[in-house]
């Protein structure tokens, strides 16, 4: 039978579908907590385009750019797997991928339905990145210092426990120098398990370049700040021997009272290492303080990166 021209059978000429976008993780300066994803736990990325007839292409879906903190891990939830530690900012990682798209017919092959991308539970964990982490026993004059030598404010009262979260401050040293300082919460003996505030905040430590160790010349209770002393470094050795091996530097605080003088003269007898004594409350000491923690801060990433060379 004869057939014109508008009769006659089609050339498949059906294009492929776009594929979907990626779920990316992008560390930022500009952000501080993971509180968002308190409220927003679920996320995904475009979906390709339909691709159409005369061999047109379907666009490939956009990607999804999920911002974070810097100094974020981000963990597998489901195989419990690390994925990335978003140490330094800009870091970006691919967390789930898109699905291919489907084939067209134009190849002389059935059409075929495009894949579902990946799904993925994840873990977000938050690890601050500071140069120096103040750590010390409840009520020390860690939340003093910081507020005197930066522009941090974290809340100051006479009983323990009144930083609940790590609090980073800017330390200006000279008019182009400056270091990031962190005021933890105070540590108490079994911290390395958890107890008190504990591993809560010991996690933030491993960031820091250099601990300053402040020691409470008076204690409230009546111990003995050399005894105190040896108790935090304790802590700090069955953490972690990464922490517990980072540079120090000691500080005797409260030298402004009458008792400091005659504690310090036992403390120095059994302590063998450099002492910078302080008042948080008046200033004494901490413009010495400052530029030793600068200069200690200077050569433990200069030894790290001849290390890395």
């Amino acid at each position: 039978l004869f057939k014109d021209v508008y009769h006659r059978r089609g050339v498949p000429d059906g294009g492929d579908g776009g594929a979907g976008g990626d779920i990316v993780v992008e560390s930022d300066t500009n952000l501080h907590t993971l509180l968002d994803f308190k409220y927003t736990q679920h996320y995904r990325a475009e979906d390709g385009k339909n691709g159409g007839s005369s061999n047109k292409y379907g666009r490939r879906g956009k990607d999804l750019v999920i911002k974070v903190p810097v100094g974020t891990i981000i963990k597998d939830a489901g195989l419990g797997l690390l994925l990335r530690d978003l140490a330094a900012p800009g870091e970006r990682v691919v967390v789930a991928k898109g699905g291919a798209g489907g084939k067209g017919n134009s190849k002389r092959q059935d059409a075929t339905p495009g894949h579902l991308g990946e799904v993925k539970t994840l873990y977000f964990e938050l690890k601050l990145v500071a140069d120096a982490g103040i750590i010390g026993l409840p009520n020390a004059g860690k939340s003093t210092l910081v507020s005197h030598v930066s522009k941090a404010k974290s809340k100051i009262a006479p009983y323990p426990f009144t930083t609940k979260n790590p609090i980073l401050g800017v330390v200006r040293v000279f008019d182009d120098k400056s270091f990031v300082i962190a005021d933890m919460p105070g540590l108490i003996e079994g911290a390395h398990h958890g107890r008190g505030l504990g591993d809560k905040f010991l996690r933030h430590i491993e960031r820091t370049t250099v601990l300053v160790h402040i020691v409470d010349m008076v204690p409230p209770d009546g111990s003995l700040p050399f005894e105190n002393y040896l108790k935090l470094e304790n802590e700090l050795k069955l953490y972690s021997k990464n922490v517990y091996n980072k540079p120090r530097v000691i500080v005797v605080n409260k030298m402004d009272l009458p008792e400091a003088k005659d504690n310090l003269k036992q403390f120095k007898k059994k302590m063998r290492k450099k002492i910078f004594q302080i008042s948080a409350l008046t200033g004494e000491g901490l413009k010495e303080l400052v530029k030793e923690i600068y200069d200690k801060i200077r050569k433990a990433k200069k030894k790290t990166q001849e290390d890395n060379d």
